[in-house]
C-alpha cells in the first residue's frame, strides 16, 4: 500500500492590483506523520531563493474545503464554486495562494485512502517529537 501521497499543485499567487503570478508548488502527504500536509515551494519560487516548505493540520485543508478555517500562520477558504484560497504568514509577510479547489479534494481525498479519517496512529509522532524536545534524556 502506498504510504506517501505526492502531487504538483499550481498555485495563483495574489499580488498587488490583483495581479496573479503562478507559483508551482507541489502538495505532499505521509503515513509517518498521518496528522500533516506539507506544501513544499521550490527555490524558483520561495522569496530568499532556497526551497520553503509549509506544514499543517490535514484537518484544516479538508474544513478549509468547504468553510473559512484556520488561525494564526495558515488559514483556508473557499473562493467563488472552483477555488481555495490558502492564506500564509510569516515573519516576512503574508501570501494569498489561489488553488483549484478540485485539485486539493482529488489531493485530500488520496491521503484518506493511504490513513483514514480517525485512524491516525500518533504513537510513533510523539515519541519523535518528546525525543528531539529531550534529546534522548
Amino acid at each position: 500500500m502506498e504510504t506517501t501521497v505526492a502531487q504538483l499543485a499550481h498555485a495563483r499567487l495574489v499580488a498587488a492590483g490583483d495581479q496573479e503570478v503562478p507559483v508551482p508548488a507541489t502538495l505532499r502527504y505521509t503515513a509517518d506523520d498521518p496528522l500533516a500536509v506539507y506544501l513544499d515551494f521550490p527555490a524558483e519560487a520561495a522569496l530568499h531563493g532556497e526551497e520553503v516548505t509549509w506544514t499543517f493540520a490535514r484537518s484544516l485543508l479538508d474544513e478549509g474545503l468547504g468553510a473559512p478555517a484556520g488561525h494564526g500562520d495558515v488559514r483556508i477558504w473557499p473562493c467563488g464554486r472552483t477555488g481555495t484560497v490558502l492564506e500564509l504568514h510569516s515573519p516576512h509577510g503574508m501570501a494569498l495562494l489561489l488553488f483549484r479547489a478540485s485539485v486539493l479534494r482529488g489531493f485530500l481525498g488520496r491521503t484518506y485512502q493511504v490513513v483514514a479519517s480517525g485512524e491516525e496512529d500518533v504513537s510513533e509522532v510523539v515519541e519523535r517529537g518528546l525525543s528531539a524536545l529531550f534529546g534522548g534524556v
